[in-house]
């Protein structure tokens, strides 16, 4: 396993991070066999949140560690309301540590190594936010702070109240906008950087070619990208993508990892899978760096900017770069 260092003086961890959302509604058993089969393979870094089914995600990840705390880097998130309608975010003070206590407990763990703002609360300045965090810190409960979505003035704005060890935006082959602003901002503060969705949300694996692809329940159906109409369009540039990676030797969802994974020695990536077998084809990505020529190749394939379709619903779209 690769490792990477979150931010200047900050943690090691896996160069992939496996995502758990979805963890808690789906089969327990295969679940936690994943997780404990990524910490087989040398992936320590778990990443989840407490609005992951509605709190189902930090129980099932507190079992699943269950006698192998010590060999993860567990992070989890807080600020999107549980129970409340979608886009409900709260960063005051007072549910900074109301939140924190109750993913302990749904963990069953003393601390969290990592603890993020999963969103940025408009109402409250993020100065207010970030220093109910570092008391957590303080106390104990928490390790290392971390952002989600957060604009990069309010990253420095964050800095000069505790150090932020890592920031948490999507980024993969079809979304690019960190490449305007986060991820520079990042390597000029010295913070590193997750890439969270790297396998665009499961399009660049390949399984969705059309609309109805989707199960009536995805909640993807309400993405613009699944659209019809636009993925249509974005199916075609993901048979670009397809066409390099069968001369590679490569599966899609290896490229498109790859391809995250060449952006820096300071970008972790962090996908979401809850089958062991995507585990392990997924990790592979890791034994075969993507070539120079391989690179250039993809750049021309699909460009910044390819993708059609914004890459949430608008009122999630006001969340982010917040």
């Amino acid at each position: 396993m690769r490792m990477r260092q979150l931010g200047l003086g900050g943690p090691e961890v896996s160069a992939v991070a496996l995502g758990l959302m979805g963890y808690g509604t789906y089969d327990e058993e295969e679940s936690i066999r994943t997780i404990r089969r990524a910490l087989d393979l040398g992936v320590t870094f778990l990443d989840t949140a407490d609005i992951y089914g509605q709190g189902a995600s930090e129980e099932l990840l507190g079992r699943a560690l269950r006698g192998r705390r010590q060999e993860a880097f567990v992070a989890t998130k807080f600020g999107n309301v549980l129970g409340a309608p979608p886009q409900t975010v709260d960063g005051r003070p007072e549910y900074v540590a109301a939140a924190c206590d109750a993913s302990l407990a749904r963990l069953g763990m003393d601390h969290v190594d990592l603890y993020y703002l999963h969103r940025v609360d408009p109402r409250t300045p993020i100065e207010e936010t970030v220093g109910a965090m570092a008391e957590l810190v303080r106390a104990g409960k928490v390790r290392y702070l971390g952002l989600s979505e957060a604009a990069p003035e309010t990253l420095r704005r964050a800095m000069a109240v505790h150090p932020v060890v890592a920031l948490q935006t999507e980024y993969s082959l079809w979304t690019r906008d960190p490449e305007r602003g986060a991820l520079p901002a990042c390597r000029d503060l010295g913070v590193g950087f997750v890439a969270y969705s790297p396998l665009g949300r499961g399009f660049l694996t390949g399984r969705f070619a059309r609309a109805d692809d989707l199960p009536e329940s995805d909640p993807r159906r309400r993405h613009p990208r699944f659209q019809a109409g636009n993925i249509e369009r974005n199916r075609e540039g993901f048979e670009r993508l397809a066409s390099l990676a069968r001369q590679a030797g490569l599966t899609p969802a290896q490229l498109a990892l790859g391809w995250v994974l060449s952006r820096g020695d300071d970008v972790v990536a962090l996908f979401g899978t809850r089958r062991v077998a995507y585990l392990e084809e997924n990790l592979a990505a890791l034994e075969a760096p993507l070539s120079p020529e391989l690179l250039a190749a993809v750049e021309e394939a699909a460009p910044a900017g390819w993708a059609a379709g914004e890459r949430y619903p608008e009122a999630a779209m006001r969340l982010l770069d917040a």
